[in-house]
């Protein structure tokens, strides 16, 4: 899952997509609109590179007080990220989440005040989170990688029904550079991004992902006897002239 398409807060106009050894691709979208490549891979060494040119926003949107949006108003799409997952188990935190947000308007405030207690209570450690965890876990550790803060933003948004969606892509001033995970919240009737890890909403955002946590967002999954992963390699750059 490595196509990232064109929408509302993107661009794409150039893409390129290499498989070494060449094998035949199929291409479907599964249930959240991702671009999804199906292969069989070789024996032997093998690489995918991917590269793109694209338009995008050099910061986030962000709108304090924006509404909430009352659940039978939801856009239908917007219902399955009410829901607990597989790893924001949001039922187990309708208390605190209330305690958290009980004095903020409901809606984007409300999203905004559960980001500062991500921040306050855990240490952003790049490269730390070799194993998924889910957000129950991640609330009893006092550090944690993108992923994991996202899904316990996720888990308490979805707490105080507002539907919440993690995203996985890149971030043009993300240090050090790599993939990154965020997630976007439902408010005043569109998403909005949120990111504990950032002080900030500056720097273009390139959305590759969007699920109900990190089980439907991975770059890659595997079936059949184990690979090695050799290496990864994640650039990104600002382009000097937009992409004609």
């Amino acid at each position: 899952m490595l196509r990232p398409r064109s929408g509302m807060q993107q661009w794409v106009a150039r893409e390129q997509y290499t498989l070494r050894p060449s094998v035949p691709a199929v291409e479907y979208t599964d249930p959240f609109g991702n671009l999804c490549q199906r292969i069989v891979a070789p024996a032997g060494p093998f690489s995918i590179h991917t590269a793109a040119d694209i338009q995008a926003a050099d910061a986030a949107d962000a709108m304090p007080g924006a509404p909430y949006v009352p659940a039978e108003q939801l856009p239908v799409e917007t219902l399955p990220f009410l829901l607990p997952s597989r790893f924001c188990e949001s039922d187990r935190f309708t208390e605190m989440a209330a305690s958290l947000t009980q004095e903020q308007t409901p809606g984007w405030d409300q999203c905004q005040a559960i980001v500062n207690y991500i921040r306050q209570t855990l240490d952003y450690r790049p490269g730390t989170g070799q194993q998924i965890i889910s957000a129950v876990e991640v609330n009893q550790r006092s550090m944690a990688v993108c992923r994991d803060m996202a899904h316990l933003g996720i888990a308490l948004c979805r707490a105080i029904s507002i539907p919440a969606r993690m995203v996985v892509g890149y971030l043009q001033t993300l240090t050090p550079m790599d993939l990154h995970a965020w997630f976007e919240a439902y408010v005043g009737g569109r998403w909005y991004t949120f990111d504990p890890t950032q002080s900030n909403l500056d720097g273009a955002r390139i959305a590759i992902a969007y699920g109900r946590d990190a089980a439907d967002v991975a770059v890659y999954t595997q079936f059949g006897a184990p690979v090695e992963l050799i290496g990864m390699q994640v650039s990104v750059e600002p382009l000097l002239h937009p992409p004609a």
